[in-house]
């Protein structure tokens, strides 16, 4: 496979997997057709569906609680700014509202399943009541409260008649031929009547109308639940939007939980090189030393002797060079600093116990950090296909794309590999999910097509950085 073939399949890899998972869904749905019918038919007495509709019709009576105390509370506040009355008046109002937050949050988790976390807690800068008030006034979430409470009101209106009149007249046709015989026994009509014109009245009262309306509830009872599902996403959005942290403080939170990742990577690292160097090069040294040690006491009684513990001490020595290489080149290969990703990389395809096909296709050279990464990401995931992925050959793509660094990882071995498993390319040491971890910690992104007995493909995003 070229550079050119290699970035193709690199580009649309989630195309391609989102097909390919389209395809063994349509498989499935072909091999357990009556399975899929029948979820279709119980989808209308489903728990989902009715906790779906509990919600739209709860949604009513507390969104009109909600937005009659938030308007009125904020009316009065802000008539009352001028006697300075109106300020703790507007606090207590968006603290009312975090209240009503609270409890639509737990509607939802409850409800619809909608987990939605609670927004950053009020920091008062200053303490009393004073800095109490002015952080409720200044904060961002608080003011988001309140505006939910002010704009669910009318989407609580028209989903609840929605919802309810959907369902009513669904069950209503479809369990018609059960009661229509009320019209007849207790009314002068035959029927349920649809529409009248003048002296003209039509009503549903021959067994093919009655069949007929039997047949519209059926099809209107089953798209009840999609109905409530579509409702329920509006409601969805509009928790997790306003409801929830903000953006940036969500993004806040990813960047503590990534410099965690990071910390936590370092530590592992420099314990590593600790034990290689502790099990390796100092232990190859001490022995040297020791051996020096009794070829200079032996040199002046018998020289062959230390002689040859000299030269067996010269072999030592070479050894411990050649650990303190491979160590040094662990931490920072002196060919990345020197030459880029392209020498480094083939470098690296080299020690691989498969043909590594190489290809780097970049304008300039990322910046250090970035291009680091990458180094370490290819060269973790050849040394487990060497190890795990019975592979005969392999490839390697390095390309920009846009704002991003992109690299592919191919082989032709058994596949089957998942993150944090032992098996194809991913496999081995921290697994795909420390490899996650690491490219998370930098806004990167890991993709695996991994299919048993095809072979594996990873491909690796990075931002773009320049030197």
């Amino acid at each position: 496979m070229g550079g050119t073939g290699g970035r193709e399949m690199g580009g649309g890899d989630a195309t391609g997997g989102a097909a390919a998972g389209a395809a063994g869904a349509a498989v499935r749905t072909g091999s357990h057709g009556t399975g899929g019918l029948g979820r279709v038919l119980r989808a209308p007495v489903s728990g989902r569906t009715w906790r779906e509709f509990g919600y739209l019709l709860l949604s009513l009576p507390l969104s009109t609680g909600y937005f009659s105390l938030a308007i009125t509370g904020l009316a009065l506040g802000a008539g009352l700014l001028v006697t300075f009355l109106g300020v703790p008046v507007l606090a207590g109002v968006l603290l009312m509202c975090r209240g009503f937050g609270r409890i639509e949050r737990a509607r939802a988790r409850g409800l619809l399943g909608a987990s939605v976390a609670a927004p950053e807690p009020v920091r008062a800068r200053k303490g009393g009541v004073i800095g109490a008030v002015g952080a409720l006034l200044g904060s961002g979430s608080a003011w988001r409260h309140a505006l939910y409470a002010v704009v669910h009101f009318p989407w609580a209106v028209f989903a609840f008649c929605l919802a309810l009149v959907v369902w009513s007249c669904a069950w209503s046709l479809l369990l018609y031929p059960l009661w229509f015989w009320v019209f007849p026994a207790y009314t002068d009509q035959p029927g349920l009547q649809l529409f009248q014109n003048g002296d003209y009245a039509f009503h549903l009262d021959s067994p093919a109308e009655i069949a007929l309306s039997f047949l519209a509830g059926l099809l209107l009872t089953l798209a009840v639940p999609g109905v409530f599902r579509a409702l329920t996403t509006v409601d969805r959005l509009l928790v997790a939007r306003l409801l929830g942290p903000s953006r940036l403080a969500h993004r806040v939170s990813e960047l503590e939980s990534d410099r965690g990742v990071v910390v936590d990577t370092a530590a592992a690292d420099l314990r590593r090189i600790e034990r290689d160097l502790h099990d390796g090069a100092q232990a190859r040294l001490v022995a040297l030393a020791m051996g020096l040690g009794l070829a200079k006491e032996k040199l002046a009684e018998d020289p062959d002797a230390a002689a040859a513990m000299v030269d067996e001490a010269h072999g030592e020595v070479k050894l411990a060079l050649q650990e303190l290489r491979d160590l040094a080149r662990g931490i920072h290969p002196a060919v990345l600093t020197d030459r880029g990703l392209d020498a480094a990389l083939s470098s690296v395809a080299s020690r691989c116990t498969v043909p590594v096909r190489v290809c780097v296709d970049l304008p300039e050279r990322p910046a250090a950090a970035i291009e680091g990464i990458a180094y370490f990401t290819v060269s973790e995931l050849l040394q487990n296909i060497s190890k795990h992925a019975r592979a005969n050959t392999a490839g390697v793509d390095v390309w920009k794309s846009g704002s991003r660094l992109l690299i592919q990882v191919t082989d032709d071995g058994r596949g089957g590999a998942r993150p944090g498993t032992g098996t194809g390319a991913g496999a081995g040491g921290t697994g795909l999910a420390g490899l996650t971890e690491r490219l998370n910690a930098v806004d990167g992104v890991l993709v695996v097509d991994s299919p048993a007995g095809v072979g594996t493909t990873v491909t690796a995003e990075l931002p773009w950085r320049t030197r």
